[in-house]
C-alpha cells in the first residue's frame, strides 16, 4: 500500500487503533479482528516489547490491506528503526521538528503529538501530515473546539478519551481522525483469545463514525 492509499484509509476510516502492550503471538490475531469490525489503521508502540518485528509481520500479512505504522516515536532514531522494519507512518507523543523533518525527508507521514496552540502550529509548519492533540482525556472536546477556532486549516486528530458514546461528537467536530488505544485493545480480552470481543467493539466505533458523517 503506497502513502497516497495509506491516507486515504485513514482518512475513510478516521480511527487509529493503538496497539500498546500486545504480546507477538497475539498481533496478527488483534490486526484481523480490526480489520474484520472495521478499523484497517493501527499503530504498534515501540514501548511495546518487539514493536518492530511486529511492523514487520504486519506488514507482510496485511500490508495490502492496513495501513500499519510506528507510535511513540521519540527521536529520530526511533525514526530510522520504525521506517526500516516497514512503518508506513509515524506518530510521536510529543512536538519534535526534527522528527518530523526526518519524516518528511522520507516521505512518510507523520502526525505528531501537541498540546498548546504554540506546538499546533510548529509541528504543521514542519510538515506534518495532522497534528495528535494529545493528551486528549485530559484536555477534552472542548479544548480541540478552542484550538480548531483560529487553527481551522490544520487537521487535528484527538487521542485519548475517545469512546463508543462521543466519537461522533469529535468527528462532527471536523476532527481529521481519532486514536484510541486501551478501551479497544483490551488486554484482558486478548489474552483470554477473545478476538472477537476486539472486533465487535471496532465495529461499533466504526459505526459511529458512520452515523456522525451521515447527519
Amino acid at each position: 500500500m503506497n502513502r497516497e492509499q495509506g491516507l486515504a484509509l485513514l482518512e475513510s476510516a478516521r480511527i487509529v487503533a493503538i496497539v500498546r502492550g500486545v504480546k507477538e503471538q497475539h498481533i496478527l490475531d488483534v490486526a484481523q479482528a480490526l480489520l474484520d469490525g472495521g478499523i484497517p489503521v493501527m499503530e504498534v508502540t515501540l514501548n511495546t516489547e518487539g514493536a518492530l518485528g511486529m511492523i514487520s509481520r504486519l506488514q507482510e500479512q496485511f500490508g495490502d490491506r492496513m495501513y500499519i505504522g510506528a507510535g511513540t516515536v521519540l527521536d529520530v532514531e526511533d525514526a530510522r528503526i520504525a521506517i526500516e522494519a516497514g512503518a508506513a507512518y509515524l506518530v510521536t507523543p510529543n512536538t519534535d521538528e526534527n522528527v518530523i523533518r526526518y519524516a518528511v525527508a522520507r516521505e512518510i507521514p507523520i502526525f505528531p503529538g501537541a498540546m498548546t496552540p504554540t506546538e499546533v502550529v510548529r509541528a504543521w509548519k514542519a510538515g506534518a501530515s495532522a497534528i495528535k492533540i494529545f493528551p486528549g482525556a485530559s484536555l477534552g472536546i472542548g479544548y480541540i473546539k478552542e484550538l480548531m477556532g483560529p487553527l481551522s486549516h490544520i487537521p487535528m486528530m484527538a487521542v485519548g478519551g475517545v469512546t463508543e458514546e462521543n466519537i461522533g461528537e469529535y468527528i462532527k467536530l471536523g476532527c481529521y481522525g481519532v486514536g484510541i488505544g486501551g478501551s479497544l485493545i483490551n488486554m484482558k480480552e486478548i489474552e483470554a483469545g477473545n478476538y472477537d470481543w476486539v472486533r465487535d467493539k471496532a465495529a461499533r466505533l466504526a459505526a459511529g463514525v458512520r452515523a456522525a458523517e451521515t447527519r
